[in-house]
């Protein structure tokens, strides 16, 4: 049975993905930075009954010394991977004048670096059996700004743009990258994520109006994670995966608009969509 490890597992795609995987018959190594937080995914692998498949583990992405203990730890048990997830993501809304450079280091640490640090560790491994799959989480942020999100999009643009580079020298030896790009999903990455909206923000209009319409919109029209782990899992199985694959309505849409509509005319498609012109400044 193939092995796959997939980062963030704790709640969300993360927790969805080790479920779905262990389902279609991958040993599945699910890591979360704290293990404290794994009541949730041992109950939906119970629920699944599929413990004998899923092991739990520690792993922070931003943290050397914990990435080399869970590469020690692979190895010590003589487990190859076939395939890793990357999944661990964070956020923060804001004005990017608001935001302090711890703020906005945090989401790249998670979202960009941690990606670049654990696939690094990885491709030893993954060039002496000459396969392998690194499939990436990305999201459809990575097709267009928005508002109040400059760090989490500029980390999205990052990965892919590291991603379409690195896949040219990885294909020699039998490694597929894989972006996979949802829209609006039901996962508490906003919940668990900081708001920063300063008294004193010359933005503060512009913050608490997309606070609300923000908020009304995922709590209306977000879908089913499932639909997402479903996604990764079919591009993990599949023999010749799909290089980019947007999930969902929104996304799909701004992936085919995508270098075809000009700058301002998205701007202004997202202007609307998120009633910009309501705001009162």
């Amino acid at each position: 049975m193939p092995t796959v490890l997939i980062t963030g597992t704790s709640t969300g795609f993360g927790l969805v993905t080790t479920v779905e995987l262990a389902e279609r018959g991958w040993n599945v190594i699910a890591t979360m930075r704290d293990l404290g937080k794994r009541a949730g995914l041992d109950r939906a692998v119970a629920a699944a009954n599929v413990q004998g498949l899923v092991s739990v583990e520690q792993l922070d992405v931003t943290d050397p010394k914990s990435i080399d203990a869970a590469i020690a730890r692979l190895d010590a048990e003589g487990r190859p991977l076939d395939a890793v997830v990357h999944n661990a993501g964070v956020a923060v809304g804001g004005a990017f004048e608001d935001l302090s450079e711890a703020n906005i280091r945090r989401v790249m640490e998670v979202n960009y670096f941690g990606v670049l640090a654990l696939t690094q560790k990885l491709l030893p491994g993954f060039r002496a059996r000459r396969r392998g799959r690194i499939l990436i989480v990305s999201s459809e942020s990575a097709f267009a700004g928005q508002p109040a999100n400059s760090p989490y999009c500029a980390s999205k643009w990052a990965i892919e743009g590291w991603a379409e580079a690195v896949a040219y020298e990885l294909a020699p030896f039998g490694i597929d990258i894989i972006l996979i790009e949802p829209g609006a999903y039901r996962t508490n990455i906003w919940e668990s994520s900081p708001r920063v909206l300063p008294e004193t923000s010359a933005y503060r209009p512009l913050l608490r109006h997309l606070e609300v319409t923000v908020d009304t919109y995922v709590a209306k029209s977000a879908r089913d994670p499932i639909e997402v782990a479903k996604a990764i899992a079919n591009a993990l199985d599949a023999p010749r995966p799909r290089f980019r694959t947007a999930v969902g309505p929104t996304a799909k849409f701004m992936h085919l608009a995508r270098g075809k509509l000009p700058s301002r005319t998205v701007r202004k498609i997202f202007g609307r969509f998120f009633a910009l012109q309501k705001v009162r400044w």
